[in-house]
Formats: structure tokens, sequence, C-alpha cells
């Protein structure tokens, strides 16, 4: 593989410039979740410069790309990219700043899809060199419910040819640039959106006997809700119920007629998760009623939570050993954050790993989703390289 590794290091590295006028112009031209149609267009340019044969408008704005080596049938492997941007006012300073006010890619998906783009064309360029196939998937609508990557599998990209398993990157700013990083097994939490509507005849501040308190009812329903994590839940199970938003619009002497809170549940296992779901209504229902109120409840289901193939990300951990050196492979600590690529991982063997992007004497140290997240874009020629020489080491020389 010394030969192969070297030969794509080489194509990556020949690639960087392009690859950084292609990551600008997405990062200039970002797109919101399902809104993806100029981004898409975008790809499909490049794709056909590339010169590989592609399937377009999959599930919305999706886009598959099929790479055949050498007897194409013996194995398929899948790699994903995001596309789609966040609704986050940028506020970097650099000639490539959003000019779609409002909208931004503050999460890397301009990255993760200019890396896919890089992979893409490396392997084009050697599918003389391994067996099997390739199945690139570019998918929109990773920052939105239900996810993209929920209505791409239900469009069969998994399919047709199967896939036998599914490698995916994420920028980590956390992390320098030139390191990348892996975990084994459950990797990342399920994510459900609450959304609780408490309502009443509100009144007057001075004269609360004379109505129901929803302010108070759904401030000591905010405190009981946590109850759930502390008291419901096994306490070696990471578990995590935020109120993240509580709208009440009274005034000094108004009790509101309604409140608004929205929230999220995250945890790793599917049986407790439904269990909390349950209780989350319960202790709703039971402290609304306790108030003489009613209440409007919807807990949407998010991604499921994400678990790493050991055998699959053995295979990429030592892969990018091999690519970057040892000293630039480090372990991914379990996240509470949430990806619709958990989809795929509930489906077929997968590796999610995190490309660092980070530079501080650069001041490149944002998190993402922030208004100044960027990234040091000699990740981008090692981003790409790394994903091809993964696929390359499950497919080259396959006896």
């Amino acid at each position: 593989m010394f030969a192969i590794k070297n030969k794509i290091q080489d194509l990556a590295n020949q690639k960087q410039a392009e690859l950084v006028d292609i990551r600008r112009y997405l990062h200039q031209h970002p797109e919101l979740s399902f809104e993806e149609t100029n981004t898409a267009k975008y790809l499909t340019e490049q794709l056909d410069k590339i010169g590989v044969s592609y399937q377009n408008n999959i599930g919305g704005n999706g886009i598959v790309v099929l790479i055949e080596g050498k007897n194409p049938t013996k194995k398929t492997i899948a790699l994903r990219a995001d596309i789609d941007a966040l609704p986050i006012v940028e506020e970097n300073e650099v000639d490539y700043c959003s000019v779609n006010k409002g909208v931004m890619h503050a999460c890397g998906h301009d990255v993760h899809t200019t890396c896919l783009l890089g992979a893409i064309d490396i392997l084009h360029q050697l599918k003389n060199d391994f067996e099997g196939t390739v199945k690139c998937i570019f998918q929109p609508a990773e920052e939105k419910l239900p996810g993209g990557a929920s209505i791409l599998i239900k469009a069969g990209v998994l399919e047709n040819p199967t896939v036998e398993n599914i490698v995916g990157q994420h920028v980590y700013p956390q992390l320098e640039v030139g390191k990348v990083a892996f975990r084994k097994g459950i990797a990342m939490a399920s994510c459900d959106e609450i959304y609780i509507t408490i309502k009443g005849e509100g009144g007057h501040g001075a004269m609360p006997q004379l109505t129901a308190d929803t302010v108070l009812c759904a401030s000591q329903l905010v405190v009981s809700l946590q109850q759930i994590v502390s008291r419901n839940n096994n306490p070696t199970m990471p578990t995590v119920l935020t109120i993240g938003k509580f709208i009440a619009e009274g005034a000094t002497n108004i009790i509101p007629s309604e409140v608004k809170l929205e929230g999220t549940l995250r945890t790793f296992d599917e049986a407790w998760r439904a269990k909390a779901k349950e209780r989350i209504v319960e202790i709703t229902e039971a402290i609304v009623q306790s108030f003489g109120l009613v209440v409007e409840i919807d807990i949407q289901d998010g991604y499921p939570f994400l678990k790493n193939d050991d055998d699959l990300t053995e295979l990429a951990n030592q892969s990018a050993i091999e690519y970057l050196g040892e000293e630039n492979v480090e372990e991914l600590p379990v996240r509470m954050t949430a990806e619709d690529f958990a989809f795929y991982s509930q489906q077929v063997p997968a590796c999610f790993y995190r490309l660092g992007t980070r530079n501080e004497v650069k001041g490149i140290t944002s998190g993402i989703h922030t208004p100044t997240f960027d990234v040091d874009e000699s990740c981008l020629s090692l981003g790409a390289g790394l994903m091809a020489y993964i696929t390359m080491k499950q497919l080259y020389h396959i006896e």
C-alpha cells in the first residue's frame, strides 16, 4: 500500500488550490436544509468536469455518484457528505463570506462536500487500481428533521448496488489541523425535539387567585422534567434533557394565557429513549392538570444514536495512522451532539470520524454553529486524500 498511499497523497496535494476554490464558492453560497438547489447544480457541474456518472434529484437535492473499478460487483462501499447550511448571520471578515444573508456554512458542510469531491476525483483517476464500486452520496438536509439521511435511505441510496459499509467525516475545530480522531462503538447521541404549549385564561398579575398561573406552571414543569434524568434514568446511561426556550409573553402585571417550552432529549439507548419520552408526557400532563390548565405536547422523533462499527473504525483508524502518522491520530470522547449519519449506522456498518480544522496561530478557533466559524483550509487535501485512502484500503487487491 506504500505506493498507492504516495500516489493518493500526490494527487490530493495537486488538487489543494482547486479544493480551496470549491470550498470558498460553497461557503459563499450556502443554502438551508431542503433548499440546496443551486448547491446541487454546482456539484453536478463539478462532477461533469471530473467525468463520473451520477444520479441527481434523489430525495430532493441528493446526488449519488458511482465509481466502478475492476470487477465492480465484488464489493460496494459508500462515502457521504452533507451539503446544507445553517440559519446564522456570518461575522467573518473574509473574501468568501456568505452572500446569502442569514445563511452560513457554520457546521463545515462546505468542507465535507469539498473533500468528497476531491476523493471522487482521486478515486476516479485510480479506478483501475481497485476492485469493486464506490458509491458517493451528497446528502441534503442534515440540519433539519427528519434528516436527509432518513429520506435518502427510503429512496434506496444503500441499494442498487447494495452498500457493504459507509464512511463519513466531520470537521472538528477542537482538533489541530493535520490531525483526525476516531471512536469505536457508540459515539453520538440520539436527538428528539420537545414542544410544549401550556394554555389558560391568563389574567392580572395582582390577582393571581382569579386565574391559573401559566408561568408558575411552566416553571415547575421545567424543574420537574429534570427528575426524569436524575431519578428515572440509570446513572450509567448518559442522558440530557434541556429546555432551551421558554416564551411567556406577559408583562409585569400580566399572567399570559399561553406559555411555550421547547427542548431536546438526548441519550444512547433506544428502549430508555422511548421510556423517557413517555415520562415527559406523563409528568407534563400531571403538572398542568394540577394547575387547572390545558397542554399540547409534541415530541418529534429525531435522529437515533450513532454507532461506529468496531472493525470498520479500526480499519479507518489504522489507515489514518499510515496516511498521517500515529502522532496525528487521536481517540474521540463520547459526544451528546447528534448527526443524521446515525441513520446509516443503524442500517450498515459505519465509521464517522473527525477532521481537525483548528489553527490557533491564524486565529481559527471558533466552534461550529457560531457566526465566526472557519477552518484552516489545509484540511481540504488531507480530508480528500484520507477518504480516498480509507476507501482504497478496502478495495485494493481484494482476494
